[in-house]
């Protein structure tokens, strides 16, 4: 019996001629603080401050950084600039008895002795000695 697989769906819907919802939205926002701005302050003031807003506008509406929406990187650039900074270093102090039992004893060797007989009895045989060494 086959299935119909869904495919394709990491990519948005058009919903607004060629833009999808979210580039809509960023749009709208971004034409209508540009309005706001213009309405409000003096000619040269407000486009100081447009031509900003709408490269900003513009890299969220369509800009993709290594296939990942630009929002995404000034989220983390945002999260990086208000965070804690402070990185401590805290040296691990190692018991004299776990540094023993790091060491290897190069004068103990185990010798497994080769046998032309079943694999699976071979690998029985090689488990049983190393949980003996073990103990």
């Amino acid at each position: 019996m086959q299935f119909r697989v869904p495919q394709f769906i990491d990519v948005e819907d058009k919903l607004f001629g060629p833009l999808t919802f979210k580039q809509f939205v960023y749009l709208a926002g971004g034409i209508g603080l540009i309005y706001i701005i213009y309405k409000v302050l003096p000619l040269w003031m407000a486009i100081i401050l447009i031509i900003p807003t709408g490269i900003l506008t513009g890299l969220l509406a369509f800009y993709k950084v290594n296939g990942k929406p630009f929002i995404f990187y000034l989220q983390a650039g945002f999260n990086y600039l208000f965070s804690n900074k402070l990185f401590i270093w805290k040296q691990r102090l190692v018991h004299a008895e776990e540094k023993k039992k790091e060491e290897i004893d190069p004068t103990i060797t185990t010798i497994v002795p080769m046998s032309n007989s079943n694999k699976l009895k071979d690998i029985a045989w090689s488990l049983d000695i190393q949980e003996n060494e073990d103990k």
